[in-house]
């Protein structure tokens, strides 16, 4: 909008230059007319209207977003629509699951197939006091906000560990919290970072949209790398196998060879000595007669 706003004072700073050039005055009825043709060729009119209009649309949804995040319950709502979202587009159906039980009795927002185990993802991150530190103009107010949102956030991260870092029942050594507000996730990261390196360690790592994106595509990588390797593994073991299939047939050649086929060369080397005797006697047989 500014582009178009700058645009437009500088076409008609020209129109005014070129008319104190040619007429060496400026009647206040040819800037007029000079504005008002420029306005309405240029179409100036409809398209600020059009810029209006984009921005009250887009004043009407942020209010629309700002108070869903303020409603727990559409605000959940969203987390658990985004997390699908994120989770549907980077991965295929079999290695993911959403809302579905899992670990014997647990049902997280969603889930990843992984080759560390079952990577679980809960998307309920407590925001109520966070929203009301954002809209209390006291500081001492606000304050109080910030340090019962941290303590919100630390009891959803301990409820995170209990419930899905449990690798004795089949998930990975850690989980995901989800925030479906990059906002959030940097005031986190920057207010709260020791919280979170800790809460890190104990196997539940924050993520927002964009992280969660860059560690899903992590995880592909490492599926993928598995499935390459069990595929190399399938051919080795054909291979070995078959390996000893040969050298069962050798071993069978070989015995063959050495009994059947030995025996049957001396049988063969028998018959052309008698066959050899028989042919010098007849050889003998016929001189006689020749005599």
């Amino acid at each position: 909008m500014t582009n178009i706003l700058l645009l437009i004072a500088i076409l008609l700073l020209l129109i005014l230059i070129f008319l104190v050039v040619k007429t060496k005055k400026v009647d206040p009825k040819d800037i007029q007319t000079a504005v008002s043709s420029t306005w309405i060729g240029l179409g100036l009119g409809e398209k600020i209207g059009a810029i209006e209009s984009h921005a009250r649309e887009i004043k009407d949804n942020y209010k629309s977003f700002e108070q869903m995040l303020r409603v727990p319950t559409e605000r959940g709502s969203f987390g658990e629509l985004s997390l699908e979202t994120i989770i549907s587009d980077q991965l295929p159906p079999n290695l993911y699951g959403v809302r579905e039980k899992i670990l014997d009795t647990k049902y997280p927002d969603a889930y990843i197939r992984s080759t560390a185990g079952i990577i679980c993802i809960d998307s309920k991150f407590p925001l109520d006091n966070y929203v009301k530190m954002l809209n209390e103009p006291e500081l001492k107010r606000k304050e109080i906000y910030r340090n019962h949102f941290f303590k919100n956030v630390a009891g959803h991260l301990t409820k995170i560990t209990e419930d899905y870092v449990c690798p004795d029942k089949g998930s990975a050594e850690f989980a995901f919290a989800y925030i479906p507000s990059e906002g959030v996730y940097y005031f986190l990261i920057t207010e709260a970072y020791e919280m979170l390196r800790a809460y890190t360690k104990r196997g539940v790592q924050v993520v927002s949209p964009l992280t969660l994106s860059h560690k899903i595509e992590l995880i592909k990588a490492g599926v993928h790398a598995k499935r390459l390797s069990e595929s190399a593994e399938k051919v080795k073991n054909s291979l070995l196998k078959l390996s000893q299939r040969f050298s069962q047939m050798d071993e069978r050649w070989q015995l063959i060879y050495r009994t059947h086929f030995k025996t049957l060369q001396l049988r063969l080397e028998e018959l052309d000595e008698i066959y050899r005797k028989i042919s010098e006697e007849f050889n003998k047989i016929y001189k006689f007669t020749e005599e």
